[in-house]
Parts: structure tokens; sequence; C-alpha cells
């Protein structure tokens, strides 16, 4: 069963824990004779490949994240853990959801059994050579709020469970004179280091706390242990003492540099449990101190545990399904627990968090959070979110308000309040709009309005860096987009920021702005410009106005011009890499679709429905294969279609808008069985904070926000019998699908409240008020249902 399982080499060895261990793993899935939904989550799934997910404890919309890792350094190990692994180094507090940023891993902890102390965590090659330790699967299992493993090489069962800004651990040690914790502030995923010092402090025989400097500001901490030290000191392995040839320091009770820590030792009794209780902060030691004070004041690690579980069923709950196999209730509560897992609070228990501005400020009643993956999670998890979670929407907001009034810019995507406009699009703003075109209002939308369009129609000015502002805007301001030769991935900076105008135009109306309505809503046009009707692709252009020239017979080269390098050739099947490529992780057939909000205009452009639909078809029928240097992204693929990265995802609905919304749901299914998979292995890509899953968890119950800042949703195909959401104030939406089955995917009819229901788009009102909606299904597509009149859902454009 285990392919990693490696030789024990450990002198110590423990038959009563390890039998402990093994029945406490047996005894776990009891639960389901009665199953709740967190007994269907598998933490794992997505933690093999490239999905990106950890195992680890957390709850919903917190700041602790405690996992193994297992590796830290290149793009393999973004969340510290991998399921092809076989040692682990440690279990730490910070880890991202999914992303391909290679950041977390702070506050490691470590217990050990050896009679040297070791202070390097050696390689995955030999484990032997540092503190880390040999594991198998057998011996590991995760459930949301829970993680366990059995370290091999020390015979020490380790479990994590956590509540919002404190992870607990519980270490069942062997009898033992040379029991150890280690507690490692050099470790860290990644090597975006700090040039300031991480410290600490040890106090009270029982208590470390102090701060690890990492790339994105600094995470204090304070970590209580149950036991009385018997031994402690320092260490920094970054140095050695030219006296003893060592880097341990005995009983220093204080430490600073780059890759310091402590060691606390223990006589410990077979069996016996040493627990340690690790409050983070991201603004000060009294800030983590309050927190791990306020959330886990006693030792009970069983209650905790419990609570977490119960926290998980509570927000699990809020959509229940029936009519599924056990591998889509995997797939599904799994993806639901990733989208409920990727919105991060920043704030301690009393509000006080660290601002945009590196000052200190106070959340009054609401939940800060300081990091928004926009250009990934603006497509499928918010509008899952104003669904599944409407009492975090306006905390949302609000935090981004927070972020204006203290930067005194509108942000674009960004991690801990550390800016950096990394990728195209301008998507906090379809982010705000989606949320107020919804009826979440409890913030400063004037506000946020003025931020929105000073940064649509300014520079930013000091002490604002130039390059939070959007790339090429003096470009779009004067010729409409941005060129090839000026800027990079220049086609999809265009497109995105007019879907991003078209927003600001919906929230002006929404205010009477009328003026900056027909502004913003001409500007929503300007993906137009990048029409090459002879191609049919969206084309780089230059800044002269003529089109980049097609690579023919040519042989690719990169064009350099002083700062800015491109491809000379347009290929519509090059990738390629930055910073020389014409589209954002993608290729002009993945991106000739990014006009969410005007698909009818996009229509128009083909020329008929017919020529639309066409190029669907070859996209979805096509080789999967590019034009070298092939892309780790173009993974989870149909054709061209590539469901692993985020500017395909709306594209299996398209057939909506052309009539044909049969083959929506022939496509959407596909991926949807083909795509997604129960198993560490179950995710075909990046799940990028809850995008993936969110995309699942929203097709299948049958529904996708294609436009978020639309408060409507296109319809697919339902993969289960019945799904129920719980839309708040005591109401539910149903979605029912009768007669489904794996062949009979195609909808033959549908009544919303016993009405016939014959378009293919439900508005967030109409669900919000709680309903039922009923498709009958068969095995052959009915071309007549959702073809009619209003049929496809709104678009900006009227067809020709």
């Amino acid at each position: 069963m285990n392919n990693y399982l490696t030789r024990f080499t450990s002198p110590i060895k423990s038959l009563l824990a390890s039998a402990i261990f093994a029945i406490a793993c047996y005894a776990a899935p009891a639960q389901t004779n009665n199953p709740q939904p967190a007994d269907f989550v598998n933490p794992f799934l997505g933690t093999d490949f490239f999905g990106h997910t950890f195992p680890g404890a957390s709850l919903p919309y917190a700041m602790v994240h405690v996992s193994p890792d297992v590796g830290t350094e290149g793009w393999t190990y973004c969340a510290g853990y991998i399921y092809q692994s076989n040692s682990i180094i440690g279990f730490s507090h910070t880890h991202w959801s999914g992303v391909g940023m290679v950041n977390g891993g702070e506050v490691l902890l470590m217990p050990i059994v050896n009679t040297e102390l070791q202070i390097l965590p050696g390689t995955k090659e030999n484990p032997d050579s540092g503190y880390r330790s040999r594991y198998s699967h057998e011996e590991e299992s995760a459930s949301p709020g829970y993680y366990s493993v059995m370290l091999k090489d020390y015979d020490i069962k380790a479990e994590l469970t956590a509540t919002r800004r404190a992870g607990f651990h519980r270490y069942t040690f062997p009898a033992s004179k040379n029991a150890h914790i280690i507690l490692d502030l050099g470790h860290q995923i990644g090597t975006n280091y700090s040039e300031e010092n991480s410290e600490l402090k040890i106090t009270d025989n029982n208590r470390i706390e102090g701060k690890k400097a990492a790339g994105l500001g600094q995470v204090y901490f304070v970590a209580e242990f149950s036991k009385p030290f018997k031994y402690y000191g320092t260490f920094d392995a970054s140095y050695v003492t030219p006296e003893s040839g060592a880097s341990l320091f005995p009983y220093k009770n204080a430490e600073a540099g780059q890759k310091v820590g402590a060691f606390a030792s223990f006589d410990t009794q077979a069996g016996e449990q040493i627990l340690v209780k690790v409050g983070i902060s991201y603004t000060s030691v009294e800030g983590a101190r309050k927190n791990l004070e306020a959330e886990i004041p006693d030792w009970d690690f069983e209650k905790v545990k419990n609570e977490a579980r119960t926290t998980w069923n509570h927000e699990l709950s809020k959509i229940k399904i029936d009519g599924a196999t056990a591998d889509q209730k995997e797939t599904f509560y799994s993806a639901l627990y990733h989208s409920f897992l990727a919105q991060y609070i920043s704030q301690d228990v009393d509000g006080k968090h660290r601002g945009s501005d590196g000052q200190i400020h106070t959340a009054d009643g609401f939940d800060f959070y300081g990091s928004f993956s926009c250009w990934d999670t603006y497509r499928s998890q918010h509008p899952l979110l104003t669904l599944t979670a409407p009492e975090h929407v306006n905390d949302f907001i609000r935090s981004i308000e927070a972020k204006v009034q203290n930067f005194k810019w509108l942000p674009a995507q960004h991690f801990l309040n550390v800016f950096g406009e990394g990728m195209v699009g301008d998507h906090l703003i379809p982010v705000i709009v989606d949320a107020y075109m919804k009826g979440f209002r409890d913030y400063d939308v004037e506000l946020l309005y003025k931020a929105m369009r000073t940064k649509a129609l300014e520079r930013p000015k000091p002490p604002v860096n130039e390059k939070m502002g959007r790339a090429g805007l003096e470009y779009y301001l004067e010729l409409g987009y941005t060129p090839v030769d000026r800027v990079t991935e220049a086609v999809p900076n265009t497109l995105e920021l007019a879907y991003d105008d078209w927003c600001i135009a919906q929230l002006a109306k929404e205010l009477g702005k009328d003026d900056n309505y027909q502004l913003f809503m001409q500007r929503a046009g300007n993906y137009a410009k990048l029409w090459d009707a002879q191609t049919r692709f969206m084309r780089p252009k230059k800044v002269d106005g003529t089109w980049l020239e097609a690579l023919g017979t040519n042989e690719q080269k990169i064009v350099t011009e002083g700062d800015h390098s491109y491809y000379k050739y347009f290929d519509p099947l090059l990738v390629g890499r930055r910073p020389n490529r014409h589209y954002t992780e993608s290729n002009a057939w993945q991106y000739i679709w990014s006009v969410q909000h005007d698909v009818q205009g996009l229509i128009n452009l083909f020329g008929s429905q017919e020529a639309f639909t066409a190029k669907l078809d070859t996209f979805f029928s096509m080789s999967p294969l590019i034009t070298p240097p092939k892309y780790v992204g173009v993974v989870g693929t149909i054709g061209q279609y590539v469901h692993g990265n985020q500017p395909s995802h709306h594209v299996a609905y398209l057939y909506n808008y052309a009539g044909q919304p049969w083959k929506t749901q022939e496509r959407v299914r596909q991926v949807c069985e083909e795509l997604y998979r129960p198993g560490p292995g179950g995710l075909c890509g990046n799940e990028d904070m809850g995008s993936l899953s969110s995309w699942y968890v929203l097709s299948a119950m049958g529904l996708y926000a294609v436009t978020p800042g639309l408060p409507v949703y296109a319809i697919g195909s339902p993969l289960f019998g019945e799904a129920t959401l719980q839309t708040g104030k005591n109401k539910t939406f149903t979605i029912k699908a009768e007669n489904q089955s794996k062949e009979n995917k195609y909808i033959q009819s549908a009544t919303l409240n016993d009405e016939d229901f014959n378009r293919t788009w439900i508005s967030h009102e109409e669900i919000g008020n709680g309903g039922e909606l009923i498709f009958q299904m068969g095995p052959t597509p009915n071309k007549k249902w959702g073809t009619g009149a209003n049929a496809a859902p709104p678009s900006m454009s009227k067809s020709n």
C-alpha cells in the first residue's frame, strides 16, 4: 500500500505506542453509521502532483494552518508537503492552500528522541543527517481540524489540531532520557528570506516566545509546553563557535539571527504525552499571547479537536448532496472544505492587525483579511462564498476598504498586505462589484468607487510605488489597448482591464454616476481592438497599430527594446515564458474567450453563433500540445481547454450564449468527471486558494458565475440527484436532477418553483429567495431547451 516505506533506523521502538496509534487510525471511520459532512473530506486530496494543498489542521477563515513540512525548496513544495514524500522535517504554523508561491512554513516544531541533539533538518535523501524523521502513509491520518502521524525514527506519535489563531500539538513519546522538542526559526518554505533577524527568548521553564522574520513580514509567536523543561537552550545553525566547534548554547535564554532556534529536553515514560500550544500574530508577541490565552486557555486537546470538527461540520453542512457516489462525496466535500479554507484572517482577537502602511490598526466589528489571490479567486471562489458564506462577504470588502484607507490606493493581488501587481488585471474590482450587486453593502462604497476610478485613470503618486498602477495604463488610455512591444502579457492585460472597466461601469450606474457609467462602458469594449478577423484570435498589436507578425515559417526570436522583451512572432499555440510572453500562463486559443462581460459581443465579432461554436468545438477537440517550451500550467486538458489554469474556467459555459446549451452540459460534465477525482492526486492543477475547488462545487450543483459583477449564474449539468443550499434567513434552495446518471447528463426540461424554466441562467436573488429548481435529465440532448428568447445569460452587447 505504501510505495515509499523505508527502513527503520531508530534504536528506540515502542510496540505499545504503535499499537495504540494503529487502533486509533482504524477506529476513526466508526462515525460512518451516521456520517457527517466532515467524514467525507479528505485533506490529502490535492497533495500529490501540483495541487499544492496541505493535509494539516486548520479552521475555516483562520490565521493558523499547522501542517507537516517535508520539503522547502522549489515549486514542488509550495505548501511544504507532497504525498510522494517519506520523511517529515517538522510541523509549522503557516501554509498557503494551493498557490504557486513558495512561501510560509513559519515557527516549526519537531519532537525527537536522540542522544545527539541535531539542529539541522537533514535531507530527504539522508534523513539521518538531521532531525527529520521517516514516516509511512499507513500511519498517517487527517480529517478537518486534525492531523496525526507516527514519526518512525523516534517512535513518536504527533497529533495536531487548531483554533483560528493557535496550533495545538500533542506528542506521545516512548520511554527515554533523551526526548527533545526542537523549535526552528530558521525553517521556512522557499527562499524569500528577510534581511531582519528572527528572535526568541525562553521564560518560566515552559515557554518560548519571539518572532520569525519572514519574507512577507514578521510572524510573532508564543509557545507554551505542558511539561517543565529538564534542559533547555538555543542554537544558531549559521554559526559555529571556534571554542567548541558547535552551534548549541545550553541554558541560554535568548537568541537572535537568521537561522536560530531553541530546544527543550525531557525525561519521558512510555506513552507519556507532552503538549505544546502555539499562538501566532502579525502584530506582536503580546498579540500572540492574547490569541493563545483566548483560544486555548487550558490543555484539553480533545476539546479543541472536537470543537474544530464541530466548526467544520457546521460550515460543510451549508450544502447537502444526495444521489452521489462515495467518490463523488469525497470529491465534493473536499472541494467545499478547500473553498472554505482559502480565505485567511490576519487580525488578533482584539482586532489589531498590521495595515498596508506597516502600522498597527484595529478592525472594529469585522474580521480583517490580509491576503487576496484575486486573479484566481474572483472567478469562482468569491462568487461561491456569496452563496455559502454570506456572513463573511462584507468582511472581505471591509478589509479591502481598510487597505485603501491605509495604503491610499486600491491594490490588486497580494498576500499579507505585501502588494505586488504580479498578475494582469485589477481584480479586486470584480470582487467588490459582485458583492455590491448581490446586496452586500456594509462598507463605504463611495470610498471604494473613488479608488477604482482613480486607479483606472491615473498613475499612482508617491509614496505609492509606480509599479502598483495598472500595467501599460498610458497606452490603454491613449490607444484603447496595451501594445505587445511595450507591455508584458499585453493581450490579456487589455482584455482583463476591459472587463474590470465594465465592472466599474456597473457600480457607477448603481451609484447614479451616469457620466462615469458611459465612460467605462465605452472602455469595456476595448477588447475588440485586439480582435483579428482574419485569424479569429485576440492578437498582439504593436504601439503603431500593426499586428505582430505571424510566425509562419520563421524561427521564433525574442526582441529586446530597453527593459522590455517579447516574442517576435505571433503563434496561437505559444505560451512561452515571462517576461517575453504575449498571454498570461496561456496562449491565444485559451485567451480568445476572456470576454466574460460581453460574450454576445464576441459572438458578433465571429459573425454568427455557428462560427463561434465551431471555434469552440475545435478548441475542445484539437490536440492539447502547445508550441515549445512546455509550460507546467498546461494540465487538465481537453483539447486546448486547460482546466489546470484559470483563464479556461468559464469557457465550457459559453455554448449557453450561442444557442447550444447541450454542449455546455456535455463539456461541464466531462470536466467534473474526468478532471476531479478522489485521493491525493485528485486535482489537475494548482488549487490556487480555492479556485479549482470552488469551480467544482458550483459546477457539480449545476451553476457557474461566468461574469462576476453580474448577479446571475449560468446553468450547466447537475452532477447529483439533489443538492440543497442553505441560503440564510432560514431558507433553502434545492436543485434536483431527476433521472440523473452518468449517461443522463442532458437537460430535457426544468421548473423553478413549479413554473416552467427554459433559460440557461438563474439570478442570485432567485437562489437567495429559496425554492426548488428541478431538472429532468436524459441521455440525448433536447436542443429546444434553453434556446428561446432571453434564454441566454445577459451580455453587454445585443445580437447583430
